[in-house]
């Protein structure tokens, strides 16, 4: 029906300037003024350049302005480097002027103290009352090459590629720039977001999503403001480009105040990597890795897997690129006895016999070329790394040409690293002109392929799309939510053991049942009913952890023994904590069998991500082994899985010195319970499962802890998550006046094949009328952009039909909301074979009550003026009609909710 467009004050003109004003331009040497307004002139920047400065009647020989309300052409940017305090009245006059985009450089802001944020708050009020959009305070600046707009400080212009640069610090911007500059890396754009008072990290992915010059983003993160807009961004941009993302601050410690282990053992960071995962990003951890693997992404390097085969004339570097192979935890590839003799044929008998492919020195170019040749081929490699040392036999650029050709045929990636410098020099410029990654140590072309492996294991992360409950069990929420109200009213936060067990059994959570007794003689008669041997333990809101207090014992097996027991319990805890509120003594039955594996699951809430899973090997010394594997709910059997594979626990749950394996599946079922009781019970603020005994049959929870907050009765539904579970509430039935039967449903990632299905079996006609353009194809891009949704900021239903025992989609109503967080867009189209039975009202009569739900408050479109079924349907709908003021063929459609 229409073409997406945001209508909320667009950031482009800051990246697409044709026309600029430097406020506070100068003549000083060495000031801001002068370096910043040099750069932008020095760059050979297309359009005019204003200097603004009451105290200069011109600057560096260009006539100078008192103010912009005096330049009487209109002006795109302003770039202000006034000090801070000017700032608001600067702002004033570009409003008063028209300008829709600005870069504030100056300094003085939130980093000086409660002055500078109150100036702060001033800039940005100003801002929104004139529809300013700006980067900064505080930053570097920006940089297009492109366009040759260098807004910035910095000594260096970047020159013109395809990587985008994003940096809340301005001097990472500067290191990257030195860097990249005698390796020929260029940059589509650079942008130093300093404190990002108003354009945030979210709107310049956004932006560099859609900008077709951008194909590869990097990110330098300090710290993240609005992490739910952080993560779609993010999650939408790295469906389309590669991104990679470093962090500072890898070590801050887990949380101080924390009650539960998993609040102690699982910081900040762990939270922050399990969410790069998830949005299907590549991190690093230092500067050198940042750039090798800018470089490599931006080739447009893809792997399908982690199985690499090096090929070496050298054995020492070969041996050390496997080593490296083996501390990334990758694996090397096993060659087919196919592949094999292949080699065998074309190298000499002395040759290594396997992976690494030691080819050795006097190889001639064309049996190297052949060895990699071989083991491309070979289904079970997943890439190649090609290394030569340069020898006296060898000719290096021959060797580099020979296998160019091969590189640039296959569809596996080749990776190259020709050791040595005068003599390979040659070779490592041929490789770049042939977009084939080349890097002069082993251990760089390893971390490289390492990332790419990453990158394509976390895309298939960023594909899942769970459902906030796993259908196998419909838990009790109701249940759970009395238990957490009850111990609210009594202004507790720490549920007791028989309560947390509670609460995990309303969610389908195996438990050994925990039964208070309250005198040695209630124990007794307890004891018998529940049968030997059993487990005893202290029960008091004073005590967290039992153990610390040596208020467990275990194996108890007569009546005689649990009468000793309560007491002797009950007097060690006294003199230990003479304060405790002791309320007795809880009996659980002995669960434990020679399979046992004792492992600890967690939930934390992140102050930046909100809740976090985390898994690991549990038991009393869980702090100290320090074995945790973390994921962001909501999580599905796969993600489950890939959880277990990174702990440490993993290989204690296979068979192990005369253990049979471990039940994997029973301790993934309890890990995806786990995921709905958060995703259903936003007031969990800690949660422990230690132990979770796990053996060849089951997995149980021994002990639970659990720890809950208030949560505000007016937050949005799943606001406590950074990704918004899968809406299966959503999914209805409909019947057509005929009694056609339809499935409505918000879309999900495996619809693609369906909507490409759709799109393509469109007229011209009604893609014209849709898009507003004529579109041929459909690219693979826009289907994922069209099925893989941020169900937080929008919303797609689609209507699908049973074809003959397969899906068939015939409509799709969508919205997208505009950056002002209140406003939307929407757009619906129907299979033609379908127009004109209710179906287009339905879909959209069910997408406004979705908008209003979600508390947005008008829906508007632009409609093809010739698009008279639309606009007859708005008008029953109660639309207000107006014409389009970019373009005279449409018409701008509104409905306030």
């Amino acid at each position: 029906m229409h073409h997406m467009r945001a209508q909320g004050p667009d950031i482009a003109p800051i990246f697409e300037a044709k026309s600029i004003a430097v406020i506070g331009a100068s003549e000083r040497s060495g000031s801001l003024g002068t370096v910043v307004f040099k750069n932008l002139t020095g760059a050979g920047f297309n359009g005019p350049i204003y200097p603004v400065n009451p105290k200069y009647e011109s600057v560096q020989d260009r006539p100078c302005f008192d103010s912009v309300t005096g330049i009487n052409e209109p002006v795109d940017l302003a770039v202000i480097v006034t000090p801070a305090a000017a700032v608001p009245n600067v702002l004033e006059d570009c409003g008063a002027h028209g300008i829709p985009a600005a870069v504030i450089l100056s300094a003085g802001f939130r980093e000086a103290g409660d002055a500078g944020k109150a100036l702060e708050e001033t800039v940005l009020d100003t801002a929104k009352r004139h529809d300013i959009r700006f980067i900064g305070p505080n930053c570097l600046g920006v940089m297009r090459p492109d366009i040759a707009l260098n807004a910035t400080f910095s000594q260096s212009m970047a020159k013109p590629g395809q990587i985008a640069l994003v940096s809340q610090s301005g001097a990472m911007c500067t290191a990257m720039l030195d860097w990249a500059g005698p390796r020929n890396i260029g940059f589509s754009c650079v942008v130093s977001s300093g404190i990002a008072a108003d354009v945030d990290f979210g709107e310049i992915l956004d932006y560099l999503v859609m900008d077709p010059d951008t194909r590869a983003i990097m990110l330098y993160v300090e710290g993240i403001h609005d992490p739910r807009r952080f993560m779609s961004a993010l999650r939408a941009a790295s469906r389309v480009k590669p991104v990679i993302v470093m962090k500072a601050g890898r070590y801050a410690e887990g949380r101080k105040a924390a009650i539960s282990h998993t609040g102690a053992l699982v910081g900040s960071d762990d939270v922050f990597d399990a969410a790069l995962k998830r949005a299907g990003v590549v991190r690093v951890h230092n500067y050198v890795n940042f750039f090798a693997i800018a470089e490599t992404l931006h080739t447009g390097v893809k792997t399908r897997g982690p199985r690499l085969t090096i090929v070496t004339n050298g054995g020492g570097p070969g041996v050390m690129a496997a080593d490296f192979m083996i501390d990334r935890q990758l694996p090397l590839a096993k060659l087919s006895p196919k592949t094999k003799v292949a080699l065998d044929e074309l190298l000499p008998s002395a040759w290594s016999g396997g992976n690494p492919v030691d080819v050795l020195g006097d190889a001639a170019a064309d049996q190297y070329a052949g060895a990699v040749a071989a083991c491309l081929k070979d289904p079970g490699v997943d890439g190649v790394l090609a290394i030569v040392v340069p020898q006296a036999m060898t000719d290096p650029t021959a060797i580099a040409e020979a296998i160019a050709k091969i590189g640039q045929d296959s569809r596996k990636p080749l990776f190259t690293c020709w050791m040595g410098d005068a003599s390979t020099r040659k070779s490592r410029s041929l490789f770049r002109e042939r977009g084939i990654p080349t890097y002069g140590t082993p251990e760089a072309a390893v971390n490289a392929f390492a990332a790419a492996a990453t990158h394509h294991a976390n895309q298939e992360m960023l594909l899942q799309v769970p459902e906030p409950f796993s259908p196998s069990t419909k838990p009790d929420r109701e249940g759970a939510r009395l238990i957490i109200n009850n111990a609210l009213a009594q202004g507790r936060r720490v549920l007791d053991l028989v309560e947390s067990k509670a609460l995990l059994s309303a969610f389908g959570i195996p438990i050994v049942q925990s039964v208070p007794v309250h005198d040695p003689v209630e124990a007794v008669a307890v004891a018998e009913a529940i049968g030997f041997p059993l487990a005893m333990k202290i029960h008091s809101p004073d005590v967290i952890h039992k153990t610390d207090v040596d208020g467990v014992r275990l194996g108890i097996s007569s009546g005689l023994g649990v009468q000793a027991t309560y007491r002797e319990l009950v007097d060690s805890v006294s003199q230990e904590l003479p304060d405790a509120d002791i309320q007795g003594v809880l009996l659980e039955p002995m669960v434990h069998s020679t399979n046992d594996r004792e492992l600890m699951l967690g939930v934390i809430n992140d102050d930046v991500f909100g809740a976090a899973i985390s898994v690991g090997l549990g038991g009393t010394m869980v702090e100290v082994i320090h074995d945790r594997a973390v994921g962001l709910p909501p999580l599905n059997r796969l993600l489950a899985r890939r959880m277990i594979d990174d702990t440490r626990a993993a290989r204690f749950l296979e068979e192990f010195r005369g253990k049979t394996a471990a039940n994997r599946r029973a301790l993934e079922d309890v890990i995806l319970r786990l995921s709905d009781m958060v995703c259903e019970l936003p007031w969990l603020e800690e949660l422990d499962i230690n132990p979770l005994i796990v053996d060849d049959r089951r997995a149980v929870a021994l002990d639970a802890r659990v720890v809950i907050r208030r949560v505000s009765p007016a937050a949005r539904e799943y606001a406590h998550m950074a990704i918004h579970p899968y809406p299966s509430n959503l999914v209805d039935e409909h019947h057509l006046p005929d009694g056609t039967r339809l499935t409505i449903r918000p879309i999900r990632p495996e619809d693609a094949a369906l909507e490409r299905e759709f799109v393509d079996g469109l007229s011209d006609r009604s893609r014209y009328l849709r898009f507003m353009y004529a579109m041929k194809k459909i690219t693979p891009q826009m289907v994922s952009r069209f099925t893989q949704i941020d169900y937080d900021r929008e919303m797609a239903l689609i209507a699908v039909v049973d074809a003959g025992g397969r899906e068939r989609q015939i409509a799709v109503a969508r919205y997208v909301t505009n950056p002002d967080g209140r406003s939307c867009e929407f757009a619906i189209v129907v299979a033609d074979d379908w127009r004109n039975r209710g179906i287009a009202t339905e879909l959209l009569r069910r997408l406004m009550d979705i908008a209003r739900d979600r508390r947005l408050e008008t829906v508007g479109g632009i409609v093809l003026r010739e698009n008279k079924g639309m606009l007859t349907l708005a008008k029953q709908l109660g639309f207000e009609q107006r014409p389009s003021i970019d373009d005279p063929h449409t018409v701008a459609i509104s409905l306030s909710l």
